[in-house]
């Protein structure tokens, strides 16, 4: 295991964010384009996790989401973020979320 330093950890930045909308991506079976709500802007998402969420599953949930993520494209959709989940190693995934409610935008420590 390739150990980092606290100072590394710091500089990612994980906000809460709702899911405000989730659609098909037009050229990737598998991935979604998910509007997330991040208090003070919306931003969007491309995520792989079809296979594990349906559309209503993910509306209205609040995630943690990589806020200074730098900006890619996939399949020709810009992504500003990333979410997180945890992955068991026997196809099954979970989502980062909350549990209490919070608002929009929280910074995660």
């Amino acid at each position: 295991m390739d150990y980092i330093t606290i100072d590394e950890f710091l500089k990612v930045k994980l906000v809460v964010g709702k899911v405000i909308d989730v659609q098909d991506h037009p050229n990737a079976d598998r991935l979604y384009i998910l509007k997330v709500d991040l208090g003070n802007e919306v931003r969007q998402i491309v995520s792989g996790i079809k296979q594990w969420y349906k559309k209503e599953e993910l509306l209205n949930k609040k995630i943690i989401i990589v806020y200074n993520l730098q900006p890619k494209s996939f399949r020709g959709v810009e992504s500003q973020g990333m979410l997180l989940a945890a992955e068991d190693g026997n196809g099954n995934l979970s989502l980062l979320t909350v549990d209490r409610d919070i608002k929009e935008g929280s910074f995660v420590h």
